[in-house]
């Protein structure tokens, strides 16, 4: 009886420590599970502050047909233009809205704020932001449904605006390397600013502009010809598209921005390359 006695309280004693364990182990589950949600609340607060507003881009259909605007004199891309604009508060239409950035690098007088004046419109001209030695415009752009707010930095072309590299070609999906036709000592420059601008960003769409084509055209046969071999080498090297424009003349200005489009949303591009001297050259 004695040694039955004996038998139970062994097993009864096993079984309370048994039962003492899996209360132990649940109390840490409970614990780190609470400790664990704790920490995601926090890291998605951070993740929140420190992105804010998402934005995604979308890759657009190429079917349907839809009708080019009025100043789209040129062939290319069907994109409907209209007036960015600016509000107050929280506005619901621009949920749907994606900010794609632009840079415009290049040498001083060679014609980039013309070129983007002619682009956004005298109106966005007046309400741009500019500080020493960087000027920022923007142009929304409706892609078959789709919403595209433009934001195009245009760094000045001195020394002393060296320091806006950087911050203007941080997340840019496009650069602009501009010269100017009539002259070989800015299109020297345009190695140099693709070396800078690709420290700070090695995957947007990089894109060479020869700016004045219509002084260009009165430059003699055979410097065309020179100009154009070397600025063709230079696409070459850097792997970009070439375009030759006109602000004067609005020669190849919307083009441009329709072959980025083109390439970020692969949408159709209709327009075949012109190699031909005395024309505005387009070569990719």
């Amino acid at each position: 009886m004695a040694k039955f006695v004996h038998v139970a309280a062994r097993k009864m004693t096993q079984l309370c420590r048994k039962v003492v364990h899996v209360n132990i182990r649940w109390r840490i589950v409970e614990r780190v599970s609470f400790i664990r949600q704790f920490f995601r609340f926090i890291w998605d607060r951070i993740i929140v502050c420190s992105i804010g507003k998402s934005t995604q881009y979308r890759r657009l259909s190429s079917r349907g047909s839809f009708a080019l605007p009025p100043e789209a004199v040129e062939a290319g891309l069907g994109l409907d233009e209209q007036p960015s604009t600016t509000c107050s508060g929280h506005d619901d239409l621009d949920s749907d809205l994606v900010t794609l950035k632009i840079s415009l690098l290049g040498d001083c007088q060679i014609g980039k704020t013309s070129f983007l004046v002619k682009y956004v419109g005298d109106e966005q001209e007046k309400r741009n932001l500019e500080m020493a030695g960087l000027n920022l415009m923007d142009k929304t752009l409706s892609v078959q449904g789709a919403r595209i707010s433009l934001e195009i930095w245009d760094v000045g072309g001195d020394h002393r605006s060296l320091d806006h590299v950087p911050m203007a070609c941080k997340d840019a999906v496009a650069i602009l390397f501009m010269f100017d036709l009539t002259s070989r000592t800015t299109l020297n420059s345009v190695i140099g600013w693709y070396n800078e601008a690709r420290k700070w960003n090695q995957t947007a769409i990089p894109i060479i502009i020869g700016t004045k084509f219509d002084d260009f055209v009165r430059l003699p046969p055979d410097l065309q010809w020179t100009i154009v071999t070397q600025a063709r080498a230079y696409a070459r090297a850097m792997k970009a598209t070439l375009f030759f424009s006109s602000a004067t003349h609005n020669i190849n200005v919307n083009k441009i921005f329709k072959f980025i489009m083109a390439k970020l949303f692969n949408l159709p591009w209709t327009v075949e390359r012109n190699l031909t001297i005395g024309e505005p050259i387009i070569d990719f």
